[in-house]
């Protein structure tokens, strides 16, 4: 069901003048943690959350397309982000605390696989007891497996879930392809992998070999960035700083308004990449932590899982002003995603999985 949307400026409007309120008073001081400290990218990461949720809104399901506007055109920076993140996080960690490959499989898939099967779970009892809504048996077989090669938003099951596949991808090559002794050449390595496997003939839906294409340059990137930041250790002047903070504000200013969504998936996919690198370089040079993105990034992984199902089949806000609809659809997923994580954290501690 569609959000109606008769005054779609305004609403818009309203909610922006809310969050703006909510991140002035959410902000503060950081000390000095070094240049992508794990405050800069958990707050990367609630930015990227929020804006993949408002583009699921404001593109798919409001009844105008100009709610949310700009704010919803940020979705597929929003997941740049999150690759660039992972390949930047797996990196760091990595050469700073390498793990043998098996011992990597069973902590990083662990973290990925459980908070995903319970998620699924409670989506397919909620999807039966209330909607009286099943589904093929290979499709939930794919999704317990994480393969989703389809994402048709009204059909499947959870069609922003085509994500996970990527990342199990990654997760999957990451150790077999990151070479200690030579670590400038495994970001290359894992992207002529990638190329290679996109290049063949997939059992994947054609929009979804879409999506894949149009983020294929973003984990690397993100491991590229992470062995130069663990390699090349300096402090930037403050005039510097500050001159690179204003470049960086224009240019996410100018790219997140001139998209290039629609066009060539090489044109999109290159001015995707330019805005996400500027939010990085924003973030990580501001000196300030927005609390109300560290938040929801704390909790971006599991809002991810459970977000699209909430929105089109459960939305219990529909019938309020549209801005209220989203503002109690983001509390709404906290306090899932809350729970969700909680109850990985009580499984992981009982098998042992302790940071």
């Amino acid at each position: 069901m569609l959000i109606k949307v008769s005054d779609p400026v305004f609403q818009t409007v309203l909610l922006t003048i809310f969050f703006l309120c909510l991140l002035l008073v959410s902000i503060k001081r950081i000390k000095e943690e070094g240049f992508l400290s794990k405050k800069v990218t958990n707050q990367l990461k609630g930015f990227a959350i929020l804006a993949i949720i408002f583009g699921h809104i404001g593109y798919f399901l409001s009844s105008d397309t100009k709610f949310l506007y700009p704010l919803s055109v940020l979705s597929g920076t929003g997941v740049n982000l999150f690759l660039f993140l992972s390949g930047l996080g797996l990196t760091v960690s990595n050469l700073q605390s390498p793990l043998p490959v098996l011992s990597f499989y069973k902590k990083r898939l662990f973290k990925l696989f459980i908070p995903l099967w319970i998620a699924i779970t409670l989506i397919l009892l909620a999807d039966f007891f209330l909607l009286h809504r099943t589904y093929p048996i290979r499709e939930i077989v794919y999704s317990f497996l994480g393969f989703y090669p389809r994402a048709d938003l009204w059909q499947n099951l959870d069609s922003p879930l085509w994500y996970f596949s990527v990342i199990i991808f990654y997760y999957l090559i990451f150790p077999l392809l990151f070479i200690r002794k030579i670590p400038l050449i495994s970001p290359l390595l894992v992207l002529l992998v990638s190329l290679f496997i996109l290049n063949l003939s997939l059992p994947v839906d054609r929009d979804v070999l879409k999506l894949y294409k149009l983020h294929t340059l973003a984990f690397p990137l993100g491991m590229l960035f992470g062995l130069l930041i663990q390699h090349l250790k300096f402090k930037l002047h403050m005039a510097f700083k500050i001159l690179a903070l204003l470049i960086a504000v224009a240019t996410f200013l100018y790219t997140a308004i001139h998209s290039g969504v629609g066009q060539d998936p090489k044109i999109e996919q290159g001015i995707s990449l330019i805005t996400a690198f500027s939010a990085v370089i924003i973030f990580a040079l501001s000196g300030w932590e927005f609390k109300l993105f560290s938040f929801f990034g704390l909790y971006s992984y599991e809002i991810y899982l459970l977000h699209w199902p909430i929105l089109s089949r459960f939305n219990p806000f529909l019938q309020l002003p549209p801005f209220l609809t989203v503002i109690l659809n983001l509390v709404f997923f906290i306090l899932f995603a809350y729970t969700l994580q909680k109850l990985f954290l009580f499984l992981q501690n009982k098998r042992g999985y302790i940071k």
